[in-house]
């Protein structure tokens, strides 16, 4: 929904919520046509591109001792939650981010463009789905 997810911040939903359901190894793809920034405000944005989604044990680490990340612990646990812990990958298709910031905080990059040729989403309905290639995947309109 691209009025209801603007930022990272709201769009990480779709990592929280299917993560236990992703397969070890396995691809979450975020489609996020208005996906503009990461953090719901200017500090929490900027903490987001200096940290990224590195997962928990990182995090926690680079928090030793570093008030700035002590001083924000919603950006904390934001940066966990939205992190992988590197069991699956999370490619970003966002609609006003760039391939270079994308990556900067720790996700793969697809074209918003390309994967929607690939990923009508206007015609999936939520559950299981095999594309032209025979590729099965699991299609959840909003997480």
């Amino acid at each position: 929904d691209e009025d209801e997810f603007h930022s990272t911040w709201l769009g990480n939903k779709a990592i929280y919520r299917t993560r236990m359901a992703i397969a070890d190894e396995g691809e979450l793809i975020v489609m996020g046509p208005g996906i503009k920034k990461f953090g719901e405000d200017n500090r929490v944005d900027e903490l987001i591109r200096k940290y990224g989604y590195c997962g928990t044990e990182k995090i926690m680490k680079q928090m030793e001792g570093n008030q700035e990340l002590k001083d924000n612990l919603s950006a904390v646990a934001h940066l966990i939650h939205g992190s992988s812990e590197g069991r699956f990958s999370i490619t970003y298709c966002p609609g006003h981010l760039t391939q270079e910031e994308i990556e900067g905080v720790g996700f793969k990059y697809a074209s918003l463009e390309t994967m929607s040729k690939k990923y009508d989403v206007s015609a999936l309905q939520d559950g299981w789905h095999t594309d032209a290639s025979g590729e099965e995947f699991f299609f959840i309109k909003n997480p």
